[in-house]
């Protein structure tokens, strides 16, 4: 009999720092060891369902971006017995980044992606693959701006991309692109709380781009 579970791969950005959600196990055999928030898959418990309850559980969050990544089932990457594991990745706001230690956790802590602890059994393999697939995502798919908050600047934007993707745009390149695809609608409203000269704020229309894409529309970086 094959135990199944899932991981979950929790991605937010903080200033211009991609980061990662991890937790510190409280049991088993890798206790006191930092890697990604998962559980095993509950009878008659659905993949998805069951990597929905766990962010919950790890995060008190319910509403973000999730999606199924890969599932691992190398024989030796859990030891003594044979575990198959399904990760999927979620995308969370800075607003959002209140979070709750469950259960079964000694902490939790947010990464910076170029600064993880050492992981437990293949969990660094799947942040890569992760990674991996969020820099082609948000190539192609405004996915972006599911780590952005609501209302946002467009240096914050840029910023968010160059994190993801690891290397720096020609700025107004990138802002003639994005304003071009008409996705974003500029706010009335300018920051507040900043010592250098308050920038103008927008927010993703999620309806626009939606109808876009019924016509053929691709979103392309």
């Amino acid at each position: 009999m094959h135990n199944n579970t899932v991981d979950n791969l929790i991605f937010g950005c903080e200033e211009d720092t991609l980061e990662i959600f991890l937790v510190k196990h409280g049991q088993g055999q890798s206790r006191g060891k930092w890697g990604l928030p998962g559980d095993w898959l509950l009878e008659g418990e659905s993949l998805e369902n069951a990597a929905a309850r766990t962010l919950k559980e790890r995060t008190g969050i319910t509403d973000v971006y999730l999606e199924q990544l890969h599932t691992f089932s190398d024989v030796d990457r859990y030891p003594d017995e044979r575990v198959i594991t399904t990760a999927f990745f979620a995308l969370i706001r800075p607003e959002s980044y209140k979070t709750i230690v469950g259960e079964t956790e000694m902490e939790v802590k947010w990464f910076p992606i170029n600064k993880l602890p050492k992981l437990i059994f293949d969990h660094k393999e799947i942040v890569e693959k992760g990674l991996e697939k969020l820099k082609h995502k948000v190539r192609h798919e405004p996915i972006g701006f599911s780590l952005l908050p609501k209302k946002f600047t467009l240096l914050q934007l840029q910023n968010l991309y160059e994190a993801i993707l690891e290397t720096r745009v020609d700025k107004p390149n990138f802002r003639r692109k994005m304003k071009k695809m008409q996705l974003l609608v500029p706010l009335e409203e300018k920051q507040v709380g900043v010592a250098h000269r308050a920038a103008n704020l927008y927010r993703f229309d999620e309806k626009v781009y939606r109808k876009l894409k019924t016509k053929g529309f691709v979103f392309e970086l």
